[in-house]
């Protein structure tokens, strides 16, 4: 389990939040919870634009779906069963997008 992989969402929302990134510090990993941020598909806010620093948009497995950082959220690490990827080379977007969310910036 390392910071920054995707995950598929096993929930009840995973139709149309498929995925889940893990967002927590690998130094931290003998905790039972990991942070996360849903994976949202993209389409479904085709009628608003989103904060680009807040809510980006990544690509996987040839879909568009946006980094819902304001739906971040710790779950039982046990949830997280199947990796499918990981977005460490997008860490800075995401890191910054955390950032706006707790900082303003």
């Amino acid at each position: 389990m390392a910071r920054f992989s995707i995950y598929e969402n096993t929930g009840e929302h995973a139709k149309n939040t498929p995925f889940l990134v893990d967002v927590q510090t690998d130094l931290l990993s003998g905790l039972d919870t990991r942070m996360v941020i849903p994976l949202r598909k993209a389409s479904l806010y085709k009628k608003i634009k989103l904060p680009q620093d807040l809510i980006p948009i990544f690509s996987i497995k040839g879909d568009e779906f946006a980094l819902e950082t304001p739906k971040m959220a710790a779950v039982p690490r046990k949830i997280l069963k199947k990796e499918i990827g990981s977005l460490k080379s997008q860490q800075h977007q995401i890191i910054t997008a955390i950032d706006r969310l707790f900082h303003g910036f």
